[in-house]
């Protein structure tokens, strides 16, 4: 019973340290940059900022 107990309280425990990381994340981009809006939105802006690498066009079989 004391095992189970223990279980109990160590999850209890990471899930509180899990919410107050999320709190300092969201404190520290809204420190950082104030008018950005979210930390979604300027993650969104961060992966779109580079167009994607296509593959190179093909060479031309003897089209003239």
């Amino acid at each position: 019973m004391k095992h189970v107990l223990n279980l109990y309280v160590l999850g209890v425990v990471l899930a509180l340290l899990s919410i107050f990381v999320r709190v300092m994340e969201s404190l520290e981009s809204l420190v950082e940059s104030p008018s950005a809006g979210n930390s979604w939105s300027t993650r969104g802006q961060l992966a779109g900022a580079e167009p994607p690498k296509g593959l190179p066009d093909p060479p031309s079989r003897g089209m003239r």
